[in-house]
């Protein structure tokens, strides 16, 4: 699950045509005091428990809806949160749904990233390689570093270098990890 965060570094998100360039992710496992499905199955971590692939949308706070890739195999629990990524497509439309916020602010956290793509509850448990979600690898060729940090947002085991992100991106949330 940890090597799917990383892996996630610079694929490509589209919903309904909006999207862009994964540059941020977190890895949850379910042995983590912050994990979801820590608690156990229950009906709100179901999706959390597989198949791969799988949205698993959440509120946080009760004001955000954010996403998650399921990363193990049915069965397991395991998650990815999508963090930020560089909006490539759909650019004015997530302008209109964040305000006219500038390009670098439309996807730089979880919460922005999902008011900009337009993803709320009714997503999870959607195949993120179907319809109205586009999954694709990063572009061949690709070269550049991704950079680990402890997790943010959050209040159990912060301490887990499970923050993934591209160095040097400016779409990253704050604090960008060195």
């Amino acid at each position: 699950m940890h090597e799917v965060a990383r892996d996630l570094i610079v694929c490509r998100l589209f919903y309904e045509g909006r999207g862009g360039t994964i540059v941020e992710t977190e890895s949850y496992e379910r042995n983590d005091p912050a994990c979801h499905a820590y608690v156990g199955l229950t009906g709100r971590t179901e999706v959390l428990f597989g198949p791969p692939g799988r949205a698993y949308v959440y509120l946080s706070y009760g004001i955000h809806s954010l996403l998650n890739a399921v990363a193990e195999p049915e069965g397991e629990a395991a998650a990815v949160l999508i963090r930020a990524l560089k909006p490539t497509a759909g650019l004015e439309s997530m302008r209109a749904r964040r305000g006219g916020r500038p390009d670098r602010e439309l996807c730089a956290g979880p919460g922005r990233l999902t008011e900009a793509l337009g993803i709320d509850l009714a997503e999870n448990g959607a195949d993120l390689a179907a319809d109205p979600f586009l999954l694709l690898p990063a572009e061949k060729g690709w070269a550049g570093e991704v950079v680990t940090g402890p997790r943010i947002g959050i209040t159990k085991a912060v301490d887990r270098p499970w923050r993934f992100c591209l160095a040097g991106s400016r779409y990253v949330s704050r604090p960008i990890p060195r």
